[in-house]
């Protein structure tokens, strides 16, 4: 008897720290929430945070206040994020490069993607593209191949900092034209298209959201996209395939995240106050007007991220090794 006695005294003071924290969950959201957001402001990562936080602040009764921590990548603010609280008020929109690419990338990494985050749900997917200087010799794809095949010693290809989208799509056509050209790190996106648009650099890989501007007004050129289809957005801009270098195709992935041990409660929250973002149409069109896709309904909420966080780590991995890049 003094046995069983004790085993339920053991087990109602376990339960007794649990109704607080359910009791706060429920009570969730009764402030600001800060999305993280690991880049400078103004490229395809930051505008995609702006258009669904702008719905979710509608949805959750609380501003979802977006705040830029860029550095290193996006690990920068990724590692923030992580290590703040679990409580609903920090989330992060994380990417292909900081929760696929950065593993294999960074020695020192301070989270591991797939197991320090829990995931919220796929926010959009941008295709990239191959840009340049408007007067950068080749005329279309085929002879930008041969082009920097034969000059990639003497050419500059710029980038929005090592682990971004633009850098790792960069290292993926390096790898399939086997060249090595210097890579100019910039801070963001949009600094990156600033300095082709300069031209400071000759070319490189951009999202379509960043790339698009630009595009219209002439100030660069682009040779191909490189998605199965061609953007409604961008309908003159060929496919890689269309284009002849079929092997290179490759997009960005957007996603929000929160610090591991977030109350299930709270991220279901989270998740279907993203979904309604994404089924907006006010939302939806200026996701298109910027060539972004929005997840269909199957690869929307927790358990689809999870499954391509890990499949995107497994996919990237031997690239990023394959190219012998490393940072300390």
């Amino acid at each position: 008897m003094k046995r069983r006695s004790f085993l339920r005294l053991a087990a109602g003071a376990a339960a007794l720290p649990a109704l607080p924290r359910a009791a706060r969950a429920q009570a969730w959201p009764s402030r600001n929430i800060t999305l993280i957001v690991p880049f400078a402001p103004g490229g395809a990562t930051d505008v995609s945070a702006r258009l669904v936080a702008e719905h979710m602040t509608r949805t959750l009764g609380q501003q979802v206040v977006v705040q830029n921590i860029a550095g290193a990548g996006g690990t920068t603010g990724s590692t923030r994020a992580m290590r703040s609280d679990p409580d609903g008020y920090t989330i992060l929109m994380g990417h292909v490069g900081t929760h696929a690419v950065a593993p294999s990338l960074y020695t020192n990494l301070a989270y591991k993607p797939d197991v320090d985050f829990e995931p919220i749900g796929l926010v959009s997917e941008f295709p990239m593209l191959i840009v340049a200087r408007p007067d950068f010799p080749p005329k279309d794809l085929k002879e930008f191949v041969a082009y920097v095949r034969e000059n990639h010693a003497k050419l500059n290809v710029g980038h929005a900092g090592i682990g971004s989208v633009f850098f790792i799509t960069n290292i993926l056509l390096d790898s399939i034209l086997k060249v090595k050209p210097t890579m100019v790190p910039f801070n963001g996106g949009l600094p990156a298209m600033n300095a082709l648009v300069s031209g400071q650099v000759d070319y490189l890989c951009a999202d379509a959201t960043t790339a698009a501007p630009q595009l219209a007004g002439g100030k660069i050129k682009a040779y191909a996209i490189a998605s199965p289809r061609r953007s409604p957005v961008l309908p003159n801009v060929p496919t890689t395939a269309e284009a002849g270098l079929p092997e290179f195709q490759t997009s960005a992935w957007f996603a929000l995240f929160a610090p591991k041990g977030t109350p299930k409660p709270v991220l279901d929250r989270l998740s279907d106050a993203l979904d309604k973002a994404l089924d907006d149409d006010v939302t939806g069109k200026r996701m298109a007007a910027l060539a972004s896709d929005i997840p269909a309904k199957p690869r929307r909420g927790q358990q689809p991220l999870q499954a391509l966080v890990r499949s995107e780590i497994a996919r990237w991995t031997p690239v990023i090794q394959a190219a012998r890049v490393k940072v300390e």
